[in-house]
């Protein structure tokens, strides 16, 4: 995971497109705003959100002839930021937005400039990652529905249309290459392709800025940390971050003496929450109350429920049990903040499970605590979402905490961890049993427990206590 200095950088080539739903949608946004409207002045100076300050989204101008030189101002902007010798300044991927035409209502895909530069993207992109994305697609499906016989589908002939009339002519101008390509509909009532093309993003960027040995490239993760559509994609990208630094930890054993084990939590804790870009100008999911909240919840994994569907008492009305992870107050050695600002919580646990050893179970607890953050994390990013309430609040993050918290999800998790005897010096076992339980069926358990929660108004900001 990059630092909060490395954002996302993308452009989105074509006018009249649909760009700023996309874009409000897959970033969680409000509205992107035009800071200036001379031509050139908007790509060059890239437009942030106060509300998501993870990505930098550059909007060039069509490129019909009445656009003047846009088209020179759009190459020659591409060129220079693959010229840019850091790579936070250079562009991760570029999406080219078409809405979808009608073409018996005149409309067509094209612009004349536009045909000229995918004629030439080959060479202007070069490597760049890039996406093709068809938007309005529900006026096509909604055309389809009232243009199809009784015998005909409308679904599929909207899906053969989008074939014929707008993946084909693309393909044709990118003389056989290989596109990726979505169709998207920002239409509340028949909202799709948003997902897809997350991952899609995702996965071209993780091709494309591979790692390096003993150097993690931080631009997949700051397309994973700058997207608020798909939850799997940020769990994902923190264990690959995990797993590649585990190996780096093993070959050179840094040792940095004198910090306790609940200063180490405090760096896996800030990674992860990180990743997860939630919209906390309050400072909420850092503060020492949700930190406790946690270290609380961890506690439930030594005081186990006769019951699988009964759950202990709610931490929220608990006393603090930080002596959980003191261990009586003995040093330990510092998680690898020095080496690795940006890295996830995975890492340093992988490196804690090689330093710790006369710890007894220490391992446990910080899979439980890393497991247990993930999924508390996992359910407010759905409840967010499903609201659509951008500004996160206290009363949001205790109804996900409390909703993990009781739910028999957390108490398998906790019993499973419990079973799992293997032993500090077992680090391959310890990577996989964490990787799958913050993996499996996720997405099952959130639906599960955020309907029960969805009619709470959660922009009332109450008290942690």
């Amino acid at each position: 995971m990059p630092s909060r200095g490395q954002p996302l950088r993308t452009i989105s080539l074509q006018s009249g497109a649909g760009k700023s739903s996309l874009i409000n949608r897959v970033f969680g946004i409000v509205t992107v705003g035009v800071a200036d409207d001379r031509p050139g002045a908007m790509i060059e100076k890239g437009l942030i959100s106060p509300q998501n300050d993870r990505f930098i989204f550059h909007d060039s101008r069509g490129f019909e002839p009445a656009e003047g030189c846009n088209y020179d101002t759009v190459r020659s902007f591409i060129e220079a930021r693959k010229r840019k010798p850091h790579i936070k300044d250079q562009l991760h991927a570029v999406w080219f937005c078409f809405p979808v035409p009608i073409t018996d209502y005149g409309e067509r895909l094209l612009e004349e400039g536009m045909e000229t530069f995918l004629e030439q993207s080959n060479e202007a992109l070069g490597n760049i990652p890039t996406v093709v994305v068809f938007t309005k697609y529900d006026k096509l499906v909604a055309y389809m529905q009232a243009t199809a016989t009784d015998k005909e589908d409308p679904t599929v002939k909207a899906q053969q249309y989008l074939q014929e009339h707008c993946v084909e002519p693309i393909w044709k101008f990118l003389k056989g290459k290989d596109i990726l390509h979505v169709a998207v509909s920002s239409n509340p009532i028949c909202a799709q392709g948003h997902k897809e093309l997350t991952e899609l993003t995702y996965e071209r960027v993780s091709e494309s800025f591979t790692s390096q040995p003993n150097m993690i490239s931080p631009v997949p993760f700051a397309a994973a940390g700058a997207q608020r559509m798909v939850p799997r994609v940020k769990i994902e990208s923190s264990i690959r971050v995990g797993k590649q630094r585990y190996w780096r930890a093993l070959a050179s054993s840094p040792n940095f003496p004198g910090f306790t084990m609940l200063e180490c939590l405090r760096v896996i804790h800030a990674d992860i929450i990180s990743v997860w870009n939630f919209n906390d100008p309050s400072g909420y999911l850092s503060s020492e109350e949700f930190r406790d909240l946690m270290i609380r919840m961890v506690d439930s994994l030594n005081t186990p429920t006769e019951s699988s569907t009964t759950p202990t008492a709610s931490p929220l009305t608990r006393p603090s049990l930080r002596d959980t992870f003191t261990g009586g107050g003995d040093p330990l050695m510092a998680a690898m903040v020095v080496l690795l600002p940006f890295v996830t919580g995975l890492c340093l646990i992988q490196w804690i499970n090689e330093s710790y050893q006369r710890l007894e179970n220490v391992h446990q607890k910080f899979m439980t605590y890393i497991v247990d953050l993930t999924h508390v994390l996992e359910i407010l990013f759905a409840l967010m979402n499903k609201k659509q309430e951008k500004k996160l609040t206290r009363t949001a993050i205790k109804l996900a905490f409390s909703a993990y918290f009781e739910s028999s999800w957390m108490r398998s998790i906790h019993q499973s961890i419990r079973q799992f005897k293997n032993t500090i010096k077992d680090r391959d076992q310890i990577i996989e049993k964490m990787e799958a339980l913050m993996l499996a069926s996720g997405e099952t358990h959130v639906t599960s427990v955020v309907r029960g929660i969805l009619s709470v108004n959660v922009e009332q900001d109450e008290k942690w206590f």
